[in-house]
């Protein structure tokens, strides 16, 4: 069979920023002013070099991961370097998914590897402040304090879990497939079970911690995951010809809740409680105030979903 590269097929396509995005509804104004275009730069670079979107993803877990550690020192000058190192690396980040958008070359490895990039930082970045805190600045470990930054972690891993989730859910109905990356544990319990750990085991064990991750994402959302059922039961004529409209329309407002959860507003407060030498504020934002936004975010969905499900089970031709 002759068959083309994900390269070669793109240069039949425009390459535009626009084409680089997810959706307007998930953009946050942050990413489309600054991460997205230097992002979108990245992405051209790395065309005509056929670098591949998990070099990307790989390239920005190192950086970042330099970066988060800079935190650990109780100098700003240093702080200030490692706040322009995990930038750099976030534009990175942006940067892989912008290329795999473009090439069309999207990989469940590259799903679990995007993923796995923040939650290295974010270790990183609390594994540096307890220390900081426990070591440089007070001179011995506190206990509190370890037992306060993993629930503070937890949280984090939490929150950002979830908000990707409702994120891609939202993304399938505004672009189906070929637009989220939405999937079921289901699905990847099979693909798991028939991947060969001889043949792949890099995919084995991928397959292995994203059904894990998708599988607490389920747990959390049991009334999305009920109305899911219900409605791959359904055939599309059952469903009014602006089902999928609907509902994004109606989702739509969630979406911020989803951006809040995310990179973003973790690192303006993280870089504002470093200039006011003040860390300690970083793990009780996280703990209080992104829970709070979490518990809100899943309860609106819930509550959504949990409607809709009702509606189908009876029949109805939802118009939302």
């Amino acid at each position: 069979m002759n068959s083309e590269s994900n390269y070669d097929n793109q240069q039949k396509k425009e390459i535009t920023f626009a084409n680089s995005l997810k959706s307007s509804d998930t953009e946050e104004w942050w990413d489309i002013h600054f991460n997205r275009p230097i992002g979108f730069f990245w992405a051209k670079c790395a065309i005509p070099l056929h670098i591949t979107p998990n070099m990307i993803t790989i390239a920005s877990i190192f950086i970042g991961a330099v970066g988060g550690w800079l935190f650990f020192y109780d100098d700003l000058k240093l702080n200030i370097i490692g706040m322009v190192l995990l930038t750099l690396a976030n534009t990175f980040d942006s940067a892989d998914g912008q290329l795999a958008r473009l090439t069309g070359n999207k990989t469940r490895l590259g799903r679990l590897l995007d993923g796995l990039a923040g939650d290295v930082w974010f270790f990183i970045i609390y594994l540096a402040l307890v220390l900081r805190l426990t070591i440089v600045e007070q001179g011995n470990s506190t206990l509190l304090m370890w037992i306060i930054a993993s629930l503070a972690g937890a949280s984090h891993i939490l929150a950002a879990g979830m908000a990707d989730y409702y994120r891609n859910i939202h993304l399938y109905f505004a672009k189906g497939n070929s637009g989220s990356e939405h999937d079921t544990s289901a699905k990847l319990k099979e693909d798991y079970k028939r991947t060969s750990f001889k043949q792949n085991p890099i995919d084995k064990i991928s397959l292995w911690f994203y059904y894990r991750y998708t599988k607490t994402q389920e747990f959390f959302s049991p009334k999305f995951q009920s109305f899911w059922t219900t409605l791959t039961s359904l055939d599309s004529n059952q469903l009014s010809a602006t089902f999928f409209e609907d509902i994004r329309q109606k989702n739509k407002k969630y979406m911020p809740l989803t951006n809040i959860l995310q990179f973003n507003t973790r690192v303006i407060f993280l870089f504002f409680t470093l200039f006011i030498d003040m860390v300690w504020l970083y793990f009780l934002f996280d703990i209080i105030v992104m829970n709070a936004v979490l518990i809100f975010l899943v309860l609106k969905e819930e509550k959504l979903f949990g409607t809709l499900d009702k509606q189908l089970k009876n029949g109805v031709k939802t118009h939302i």
